[in-house]
């Protein structure tokens, strides 16, 4: 019976879909779907449309799995990264409405351990602020990326290290962590992770079956999207899920699109999912009202009637086509996502492609929009397949006429062995950068990259992936070495972040403590075909090296009986330990060969 039940579900769910589809506003839809997925090159991706309350148009194109040719369809879980952001807003609604907090409240009221860069921070931030980005905190998006943890806390630590470029309430700007900060002080209220209070606010009473908030989750469940990148305009290439770990309440729900349409549901609903309150009307009207100007967001002549660019609580509003509009994009590696509503047309769109910083959800989005609304249509995916013919052209152009500021024929200030070591900045993390087959690598902890030299003390960073190493594009990110008054290299500076200066990560050398007595072992004169080589200690216990006729080279202990020349590139010195014990023998490796020399 209970078979029967499911199976019956399944055809009327099924049916209303073909009736859905029938809707003469949608007319030709398929076609324009496959021409977007065919222009934009798409893997896959998967389309919803509301109306009211009900969902009259659900469906997939292209792949979930296109190794496999494993079709997207309505059920495919995608990761919906930023598009996230509206339900951790939501829970701190639900909280306001059971008085358990004022979005007036300072956050370190229930966070007492977060502490911002400066007092004017601590002092007058209120959760409002951190709803609608307007702390005067930039990004910082790489403290995160780069440093992830799955402690909240540590991750929330680092607020304080992190310089803001203007004032409170001045400016609008991004900021994954200020939503981070939401989500903790859920946590502190409710005493439930945030996944749990996802859950059990939204995802069960929503009917949200098949979504959850974390790639392990993600990576368990069946009909889930793989993600992809478009490398050199045409090659659809898979990308590793990426773990968000505690930064969860600013991304990390994995839905589809059929789950998501319920969510779009509410909203519309003023709140109520078949019958039932889920939001309050007052919190939904906050919610899509305009509460800080992103920009100016003036007409343009192409679009005369699409203007306005203001941000509510975890939603972007404008004018679309004179139909006022609320949405949120979403982007994590291989996947891109925008949820959409229009509250006076009871219409609501959600589109969730497995491409990487995809231009899919927005085409897919403004042609349904178009149809829906009965505007003036756009035929957006031959304007995008025009722009970025006009674009790669250009970029053509550019780079045969560009001249480069690097410098030639410059050389690193030091060898390479003396860059290598921890990095440190305390708004960020730490990483290390090694020395590899004579190449340096800068490892964090999911990521590493090749550091290729650029001019002077400047290295530029290739990500290291399973196919190799793509030095077709760094990102324009550059590591800037700099040194101590003593000549040592002392810290490096990565523009993470652009509305200020860069951030200073400080050095701490691999060193290899070797005592006095061990350097005396190998001190003394050593023979190489007649040519006599010189080892002794002196500078407070640091081992030289001298050839006649030439400058003495002071050695740097690398590992055991292992050193390198501290001046020269590429120049290496190997002991060699008999079975006694005795060291009778040093070996030379130099770029032009190795040597043994025999201890006189």
């Amino acid at each position: 019976m209970k078979n029967f039940l499911s199976l019956l579900t399944l055809i009327l769910f099924s049916f209303s879909i073909v009736q859905a589809q029938s809707d003469k506003r949608l007319k030709g839809l398929d076609k324009k779907m496959n021409t977007i997925l065919e222009v934009s090159k798409a893997a896959g991706f998967a389309v919803a449309v509301v109306e009211k309350d009900k969902v009259i148009y659900a469906k997939g194109f292209g792949y979930a799995d296109y190794e496999n040719k494993i079709s997207a369809d309505a059920n495919t879980l995608f990761a919906i990264g930023s598009s996230s952001k509206a339900f951790t807003c939501s829970i701190l609604g639900q909280l306001r409405d059971e008085e358990k907090l004022s979005f007036d409240d300072s956050p370190r009221k229930y966070v007492p351990y977060l502490k911002f860069h400066n007092d004017d921070l601590d002092n007058h931030v209120i959760i409002k602020d951190m709803m609608c980005h307007r702390t005067g905190l930039p990004r910082h998006d790489f403290s995160w990326y780069l440093f992830p943890t799955m402690d909240k806390d540590s991750l929330l630590m680092r607020v304080e290290h992190q310089e803001p470029f203007t004032g409170i309430r001045q400016q609008w700007y991004y900021n994954n962590f200020m939503f981070l900060a939401q989500g903790v002080i859920a946590e502190q209220i409710t005493d439930k992770s945030w996944e749990d209070n996802i859950k059990e606010r939204f995802f069960e009473p929503l009917e949200m079956n098949r979504s959850n908030a974390s790639i392990d989750e993600m990576k368990t469940s069946t009909n889930a999207a793989l993600g992809y990148e478009l490398k050199n305009d045409s090659i659809i290439n898979k990308m590793d899920y990426y773990h968000i770990s505690g930064m969860s309440p600013a991304g990390s729900i994995n839905s589809s699109v059929n789950d998501m349409s319920n969510w779009l549901i509410t909203w519309i609903n003023k709140g109520k999912f078949k019958g039932q309150e889920i939001l309050s009307e007052p919190y939904i009207n906050e919610a899509i009202s305009a509460q800080m100007v992103v920009s100016s967001g003036v007409p343009d002549d192409e679009f005369p009637s699409m203007h306005s660019s203001n941000y509510g609580y975890g939603w972007f509003l404008s004018s679309y086509r004179g139909h006022y509009r609320v949405e949120h994009g979403g982007n994590i590696d291989g996947f891109s996502a925008n949820v959409a509503f229009f509250p006076s047309d009871s219409i609501g769109i959600v589109v969730l492609a497995n491409q990487n910083g995809s231009a899919v959800p927005n085409l897919v989005r403004n042609t349904i929009a178009d149809m829906m609304l009965d505007t003036e249509q756009t035929d957006w995916a031959d304007r995008f397949k025009t722009r970025m013919e006009k674009a790669k052209k250009e970029g053509e152009e550019a780079e045969q006429n560009s001249t480069s500021s690097k410098v030639t024929n410059t050389r690193p200030s030091h060898i390479s062995q003396e860059y290598t070591g921890s990095y440190h900045h305390p708004g960020y993390g730490s990483f290390e950068i090694i020395l590899k087959n004579d190449s340096l690598f800068a490892q964090f902890e999911l990521m590493e990259f090749y550091l290729r030299h650029y001019h002077f003390d400047i290295f530029e960073p290739f990500q290291v992936k399973e196919t190799g190493i793509d030095t077709s594009d760094s990102g324009g990110l550059k590591f800037n070495f700099e040194t101590s008054n003593s000549g040592e290299i002392a810290l490096v500076k990565l523009q993470a972040e652009p509305t200020i200066d860069a951030i200073e990560f400080k050095h701490t050398p691999n060193s290899i403590e070797v005592s006095n007595e061990t350097l005396e072992r190998y001190t003394g004169e050593y023979n190489l075909a007649g040519t006599t080589i010189k080892v002794y200690i002196k500078n407070e216990n640091k081992l030289y090296l001298f050839v006649a006729g030439q400058p003495e080279y002071e050695l740097m202990a690398t590992d055991t009986h292992k050193f390198s020349f501290k001046a020269l590139e590429g120049f290496k010195v190997e002991f060699v330990e008999s079975a006694d014990k005795t060291i009778d023998e040093m070996t030379l490796i130099q770029p032009n060969g190795t040597f043994k020399t025999t201890r006189k």
